[in-house]
């Protein structure tokens, strides 16, 4: 039988009960939840990758914890309860996709792109920001990979972009050319940070003009590492040594084995 959210919800009310609850749960607050709410986001991204349906439940139950462990905490302190941001999504869903659920219609996806940021402008307004840029409501606290493409993005719906990927790879090219430049005559930490970040930034746009996803891209490359990293080592251990002990040179002839065999 499945059980309904409301379960949930009272389990968490009980784990909150200052008299009977646990501990734990009862000493939290929604600045030490957080960093949880934000792993297991990323779980569930993990879980999405491996193609795990069963741990894909499972992240998906742990992450909506978090989304109540967060109402309950605002529901004792008198701001919200659970039942306000089911509420608050809905409407928010219902408003940003008059396309689906009104008479709107968008000749492309860039004109439904433009119209979902002119909504989201008109509900920062209505709260009384008055950041009035196209980058405007675009969160800090986002990882910085997805914050750069997120300002892109924004850019470009207002025109300022390049129009397809050779360009960006020039502009690549061009930037690895002036990183270059600050190692060969002595550049300074925050000199170097600076032309390394214009790196990092115009690789997100690539991917962005790519259609690929840059956390995906990037999880997928540490993966790629860890497997190859890890392989080097098990033949290390084969032959008796710790890879340590192997130079940079014999490390490299290790790395090109497990490449090649993993081909």
């Amino acid at each position: 039988m499945t059980r309904p959210v409301n379960d949930l919800i009272a389990i968490m009310a009980r784990l909150r009960d200052p008299e009977n609850g646990c501990p734990w749960d009862v000493k939290q607050s929604f600045a030490t939840i957080a960093p949880y709410t934000i792993e297991e986001a990323y779980e569930v991204a993990d879980a999405i990758d491996r193609v795990d349906m069963h741990d894909l439940r499972d992240e998906l139950g742990d992450l909506l914890l978090q989304v109540v462990f967060h109402a309950r905490m605002a529901e004792e302190a008198g701001h919200f309860a659970f039942g306000d941001v089911v509420e608050a999504i809905c409407d928010k869903m219902l408003r940003r996709h008059p396309h689906v659920f009104g008479d709107v219609t968008h000749a492309s996806d860039l004109a439904r792109s433009r119209d979902w940021d002119r909504l989201k402008a008109e509900e920062r307004a209505a709260k009384g920001a008055d950041d009035t840029s196209a980058l405007a409501g675009i969160s800090r606290g986002l990882p910085e990979w997805q914050r750069a493409v997120k300002l892109q993005k924004r850019a470009a719906n207002v025109g300022f972009d390049w129009p397809d990927h050779r360009p960006v790879l020039d502009k690549i090219e061009e930037e690895i050319e002036e990183v270059r430049h600050e190692f060969e005559n002595g550049a300074d930490e925050e000199r170097l940070a600076d032309e390394i970040g214009d790196v990092l930034f115009v690789a997100a746009n690539l991917a962005r003009h790519a259609k690929v996803d840059v956390s995906r891209a990037l999880r997928g490359a540490n993966a790629k590492f860890e497997r190859r990293f890890r392989a080097m080592e098990a033949l290390a251990a084969m032959e008796g040594r710790e890879l340590a002990s192997y130079s940079l040179q014999e490390q490299e002839m290790l790395w090109r084995r497990v490449k090649r065999e993993a081909s």
